[in-house]
């Protein structure tokens, strides 16, 4: 059962929510659209490129949160620098953000097949320079638009108990671990815990 859930139904799933949510998508659009373009005037989407299954790159899409041409800010183990006072937020992006209403695009993602709802995040290409033997374990299944560690410890644990938790979550595939994932990751963001790593932190490296 839980061969055949991981080779078909999960996919088969994936298909079935995308399609029911695309008018709350589409919704969620019209609303939030006008909103980014007045804090700072530019692309609606955020398309950046992150690695998928078996290591392919795609284009990641989500709504911008960020200024236009805002600076890429990394902490010291190569996670992305998340702070309430980040001055590149906008303040349509703190919103969408504490929300997580800014990983609503995705819904295109799993559509075409890069990305599924549950399964490990997907990293930036530069960070398969950190992986391991183990680690790479993480890129035999899609990535989720949540995940095991965001639906527990949102943006609180480090990339090292990050990536952990992902390759645990890629032996383990069944129906059962991905509905509780899905059940936690409501309730996580709901709470609004852990939304920001960098609590009253300056960040300590960067890429412009």
């Amino acid at each position: 059962m839980g061969t055949l859930y991981r080779n078909y139904g999960k996919r088969a799933l994936d298909v079935v929510i995308s399609l029911g949510l695309l008018p709350c998508f589409l919704a969620v659009f019209v609303l939030v659209t006008p909103w980014i373009l007045a804090d700072d005037f530019g692309p609606v989407f955020y398309c950046g490129y992150r690695l998928g299954k078996d290591g392919r790159k795609f284009r990641m899409y989500k709504f911008r949160s960020m200024k236009e041409h805002a600076p890429d800010i990394r902490n010291s183990d190569g996670t992305t620098f998340n702070a309430e006072s980040d001055e590149r937020v906008t303040r349509a992006g703190r919103f969408l953000r504490k929300t997580s209403l800014d990983e609503v695009p995705q819904i295109l993602n799993v559509l075409k097949g890069d990305m599924s709802w549950v399964g490990p995040r997907p990293d930036l290409p530069d960070a398969v320079k950190l992986y391991t033997k183990k680690t790479r374990e993480k890129l035999k299944v899609r990535p989720g638009v949540t995940g095991y560690s965001q639906a527990y410890y949102r943006n609180a644990s480090t990339l090292e108990q990050r990536f952990a938790k992902d390759v645990y979550y890629a032996r383990h595939v069944s129906l059962g671990l991905d509905l509780r994932i899905l059940c936690r990751t409501i309730q996580t963001v709901v709470s609004q815990k852990n939304v920001y790593r960098n609590k009253g932190e300056e960040h300590e490296t960067g890429k412009g």
